[in-house]
């Protein structure tokens, strides 16, 4: 037997990289499909209308194994020795093929490769990392992933939903950024009939809700994830374990349904399950039973009770002839043959299946391309995400309250500590430790929105990486969402600080404070969007922020004169957020009033002597130029710098990505 091997390191959960793909290339045949006549299936297989296209999905001889990262074995005390790892086979030269109106449940105990097969067949691997010899549709072979992943819908065993959308409102977005080339009303007509197929009618207007927030049951969480795969109306449908974790009866309702569809819809359906009920089995047309990634079964129920006989073993009565298997597996691992395969494919019915040629797949790509320009799509994908973005904010009630009240009690707060402050030498140092408080509080106010960008990313990147949207289009409407809104927290906070406290009384100073007070919760928004990015969880997340917020405040020039920081930190205070804006504060304050005197002589009776003017305050901290305006500039290239940062390590993320 031929084989040819590509091996890499195993890829990291995280990323979504796919591991490597090891496709044999024998010469055996494939495995049964007959069709089955016994309890579970009493009805005849389902005439097929000519009226809709069928679907004949067809793996023949695949094989999958990847190389685990390198590890060290200890040869003594203080001695290690690099381990050099050895290939692991997930997938042993596995064939079988699918049929229209049918479904085909791959069953076996955890670790045999189940959810492997799925994400190949389903197109969830890298181009290089596929074989066009291993999967074929309607006897054409498919010469790239991309052509499974447009022509198949993939259920991975997550449900990542955002939890403060409804029902149809998440399927509405899906199919506004996945159906772009049809009307509102046709498109509101499919989500419609899909809320009907589904059955999720009665809870249209529910919210999906999560752990913390109570929405619809997990079951109907479920049928919404099958739902928004289902949105472009995919005629091969692959769901990895769409029952794990459901109760019997939800398991149950989640089974007839796609029974159902498949039959009325001629779809082909592939799906993983663990230990299926009797009457789950009822709906089940033919089950692909693997043991340590090979194939030991391939055909109806039927056809295992008959091996199963054959095999001189009785099941019992409590259990049903896959519960049986899985304790048998071993068994019948062993009493597969190619014998086997063979007669049950030359006892199968002749069956007609609509052709696939390649110019379908050029047709269909071109007509994606009629939309409009890059230009006018881009403008579409940022509309409909500033108006999820919206009702995710307005709906977060913990980011919406935290933020207000946040912006109205530390404003209030720092202006009950620092009340009608004075205009003397005392007042200076008073109004220095205000701004250097305020660049802290603002700064670090931000970090609550880290959960919520985590919790996005993981939709961000199932949506991306499957074309509903560029990257480029969720940080621009990001952006577009959050601006007025951060607008609306600086006015909160600026108002009582700048007016209570006493400081420059001119309405342009006033104007610019808050203008810059606006900046600095961009440049906090844009930090904490670019950690979000990078971090693997909240925690870690928590910790990169609190550390870089740290590191910026001590060398903004406030703790350590720029001529006291070390040589090698000095990069430390021309990158640091605090520095900037902490400046330009004090300009603003400072600049107008130079020549006010803040002491005098103590001496001096007649105040002709002044020991500290405004002019005096702005030179003992290296300012003596106006520089406002190129502080502001170099903030906002902040803004932009962090948000760009975001942007490259998610496009990149979104590339890896294959759920």
């Amino acid at each position: 037997m031929a084989t040819c091997f590509k091996q890499q390191p195993q890829p990291s959960m995280n990323n979504g990289d796919d591991s490597v793909i090891l496709f044999s290339t024998s010469n055996s045949p494939e495995e049964s499909t007959s069709p089955a006549s016994s309890f579970y299936h009493s009805s005849p297989p389902p005439h097929h209308s000519s009226s809709n296209p069928t679907y004949k999905l067809t793996v023949q001889n695949l094989s999958h194994t990847f190389l685990p990262s390198k590890g060290f074995i200890t040869t003594s005390f203080c001695h290690l020795v690099q381990k050099k790892p050895k290939p692991v086979s997930i997938l042993k030269s596995v064939s079988f093929s699918a049929t229209s109106s049918e479904i085909l449940a791959i069953v076996g105990p955890s670790g045999t490769g189940k959810s492997t097969l799925l994400r190949i067949v389903s197109g969830r691997v890298k181009d290089n990392d596929f074989d066009p010899k291993c999967v074929s549709i309607n006897d054409h072979q498919i010469t790239s992933p991309a052509q499974l992943r447009k022509i198949c819908g993939f259920v991975a065993q997550e449900d990542n939903l955002l939890p403060l959308l409804t029902v149809k409102e998440t399927l509405m977005f899906t199919a506004k950024f996945r159906l772009k080339g049809i009307g509102a009303k046709e498109r509101e007509d499919r989500v419609e009939r899909l809320m009907q197929e589904l059955r999720l009618v009665h809870v249209a207007d529910s919210f999906i809700g999560d752990e913390e927030n109570r929405g619809i049951s997990g079951g109907e969480r479920k049928r919404v994830s099958i739902g928004v795969d289902m949105i472009h109306d995919p005629p091969i449908l692959l769901l990895d374990e769409p029952t794990s974790g459901l109760d019997s009866s939800s398991a149950l309702q989640v089974i007839e349904m796609l029974s159902t569809m498949a039959k009325s819809k001629q779809r082909t359906v592939v799906l993983s399950i663990h230990q299926p009920s009797y009457r789950i089995l009822y709906h089940i047309s033919s089950f692909l039973i693997l043991s340590h990634g090979s194939v030991v079964h391939n055909g109806s129920i039927e056809l295992l009770e008959e091996t199963i006989s054959k095999l001189g073993l009785q099941i019992p009565v409590q259990l049903n002839a896959i519960e049986f298997s899985m304790e048998i597996i071993q068994t019948l691992e062993d009493s597969y043959s190619r014998t086997d395969q063979i007669s049950g494919i030359e006892n199968k019915e002749p069956y007609s299946y609509s052709s696939w040629p390649e110019e379908e797949i050029v047709r269909d790509q071109q007509d994606s391309r009629k939309i409009g320009t890059y230009y006018f799509s881009s403008l579409y994908e940022i509309m409909f995400l500033c108006s999820r973005f919206w009702k995710i904010i307005y709906r977060t009630k913990q980011l919406f309250l935290a933020r207000t009240m946040q912006a109205l009690v530390g404003g209030f707060g720092l202006a009950s500590v620092y009340m009608k402050v004075r205009k003397d030498e005392e007042g200076v140092a008073e109004r220095l430790g205000l701004f250097a408080f305020s660049l802290s509080f603002l700064l670090s106010s931000t970090v609550e929105a880290l959960p919520i960008y985590l919790q996005e990313r993981r939709v961000l990147m199932k949506e991306a990486s499957r074309g509903a949207y560029r990257i480029s289009s969720y940080m621009i409407a990001n952006t577009f969402v959050f601006l007025p809104f951060l607008f609306a927290v600086a006015i909160l906070f600026s108002v009582p600080v700048y007016w209570l406290v006493g400081l420059n009384p001119s309405i342009a100073a006033f104007a610019f404070f808050t203008f810059v007070v606006w900046l600095i919760i961009l440049m906090a928004s844009s930090l904490v969007l670019f950690l979000s990015a990078v971090s693997p969880d909240f925690i870690s997340g928590n910790s990169l922020i609190c550390t870089v917020l740290g590191a910026f405040f001590l060398f903004s020039g406030y703790f350590i004169p720029k001529e006291s920081i070390p040589k090698y930190w000095l990069f430390m205070y021309y990158v640091s957020l605090y520095r900037y804006p902490l400046d330009t504060l004090l300009i603003n304050e400072y600049w107008s009033i130079q020549s006010e005197c803040f002491s005098w002589h103590p001496q001096d009776y007649s105040h002709s002597k002044c020991l500290l003017t405004g002019n005096d305050v702005l030179k003992s901290r290296g300012l003596d130029k106006d520089t406002r305006w190129i502080n502001v500039g170099i903030m906002f290239g902040f803004f932009v710098l962090y948000r760009v940062l975001c942007w490259i390590i998610l496009s990149r993320r979104a590339s890896k990505t294959t759920i």
